[in-house]
């Protein structure tokens, strides 16, 4: 039997989770017939799973354009456009409709487990580039599946892979044993069950970013509510804390991530949180009661806590695409093209550089990353980046290159500059023009009274 024309084939788009759904969208307006293979039961799974958590941009910023058209003629109205979801809002209220939207085109319980070229391993170069990809899925019956696709587009995010807590990147020793005691999300401190977790009790909160300064806020506000009294925080930072630690505050153009820093700023201005500075963890030990003891690379021990919570970022997952000729940065795990434009080494001010197709392309053609994912282990992700790559990515599949070209595409700036190769770079002096801080002598400080000036205990850095 022939096999069919690649232009009979679907592209395959892996995740229907919110830029997923967005490319299925854009490949429709182009005429190209998608295949959205989700492995969780419902699209927006990773999204429900942190469904408590307000997002810090607004619906307007949220919301796919090409997905809004889509909608209009099912009634679908956008919530105002100035407002803030949680992630079960977006989830329910735009992920769902538009799920139901793409119909028979989704394919739920349908786990991606490789991807390749038909007939042709990573080695093979004989007529490769007019082999159809292969897609391998096992449904939740345990049922495989071989599916032909005209390209891959992988949105499969990065919620399944957080990072650890230890400080080379590896699970500290003792991390994956102390598992009954450690979480990588932000606890949903409404749910009762989870709740019962850190009253009365000490956690220790390992991250600088936003989900580090949204659990130091929901501790404190649980250590003022009237069951959680003498439920305290320590905060794990591999920096030092300055007038940056807490983002952009007021200069941030998205105020509701500037306000997320402020709010974590209270918590340990308040005393609700000690912030342990220079701490670098590789290992995690029991006390005899069996509470944690992080230990750090200078040998210092931490006081014993009772729950750790790691919120050190998250990476990719590469495993499944390892018969593809994929061209990722050695660092960021990031495509090569793209990962000048946000190594957190380099541009360290939130500013990303429009980008579309070709800075997400691979030495395999018809792949790409899209999403969460393509940023690989770099920070400062925004819907709206992915809404314009697989914009500009359907684009290129419809052989619109003029379009597909086309990118603009301006981000609001987190008003703080230092990312974390900056701040971690022992070299930096605090004049540097810029942004870098230097690194501190490790310390535990407590800020009752409000912040040390620059240059105090918890380490100075030069202003953005």
């Amino acid at each position: 039997m022939n096999a069919p024309a690649a232009n009979e084939l679907p592209v395959v788009v892996i995740g229907a989770g919110p830029i997923g759904l967005a490319a299925a969208v854009h490949l429709i307006d182009r005429g190209i017939e998608p295949l959205v293979l989700e492995a969780g039961a419902t699209a927006g799974a990773a999204v429900r799973a942190w469904a408590h958590v307000r997002l810090f941009s607004p619906w307007g910023e949220v919301v796919d354009p090409a997905a809004e058209k889509l909608l209009a003629p099912t009634g679908w109205t956008r919530p105002a456009p100035d407002t803030y979801p949680s992630g079960g809002d977006w989830a329910e209220q735009y992920l769902r409709p538009l799920a139901d939207a793409l119909g028979d085109r989704i394919r739920l319980g349908a786990r991606v487990t490789g991807v390749s070229r038909s007939g042709r391993d990573r080695i093979v170069d004989a007529d490769r580039d007019r082999q159809p990809f292969v897609v391998h899925v096992t449904h939740a019956d345990s049922r495989e599946e071989r599916i032909l696709a005209r390209a891959v587009v992988d949105a499969s995010g990065t919620w399944a892979t957080p990072s650890p807590a230890g400080a080379d990147g590896l699970p500290a020793l003792g991390e994956k044993t102390a598992a009954d005691r450690i979480t990588y999300r932000v606890p949903d401190l409404k749910d009762p069950a989870v709740r019962a977790r850190y009253v009365g009790r000490r956690t220790a909160v390992v991250g600088s970013g936003a989900s580090a300064f949204t659990a130091l806020s929901s501790l404190a506000d649980l250590a003022k509510s009237g069951d959680g009294a003498g439920a305290t925080a320590v905060w794990v930072l591999r920096r030092g804390l300055s007038a940056g630690t807490f983002g952009g505050g007021d200069a941030d153009q998205l105020p509701a991530r500037g306000a997320l820093g402020l709010a974590a700023k209270a918590a340990v201005d308040e005393g609700h949180a000690d912030a342990v500075t220079g701490f670098r963890t590789e290992a995690v030990e029991r006390d005899a009661e069996g509470r944690l003891v992080l230990v750090g690379e200078d040998g210092r021990h931490l006081d014993a806590v009772d729950e750790v919570i790691v919120l050190t970022g998250f990476r990719p997952d590469l495993g499944f695409l390892d018969e593809l000729r994929l061209g990722l940065d050695e660092r960021l795990q990031a495509p090569t093209g793209l990962a000048p434009l946000i190594d957190p080494n380099q541009h360290s001010c939130g500013t990303v550089y429009p980008h579309g197709h070709r800075e997400l392309s691979h030495p395999e053609p018809g792949i790409y990353l899209v999403g969460m994912k393509s940023y690989g282990r770099a920070p400062t992700f925004l819907a709206m980046t992915g809404h314009e790559q697989v914009r500009s990515v359907a684009a290129a599949l419809a052989g619109d290159l003029e379009a597909a070209d086309r990118v603009e595409l301006t981000l609001p700036e987190t008003g703080v500059c230092g990312g974390a190769g900056l701040f971690d770079d022992p070299a930096a002096a605090q004049s540097d023009p810029g942004g870098r801080c230097a690194t501190p002598e490790p310390t535990v400080v407590r800020l009752g009274a409000g912040a040390p000036a620059d240059g105090e205990a918890a380490g100075g850095c030069c202003s953005s």
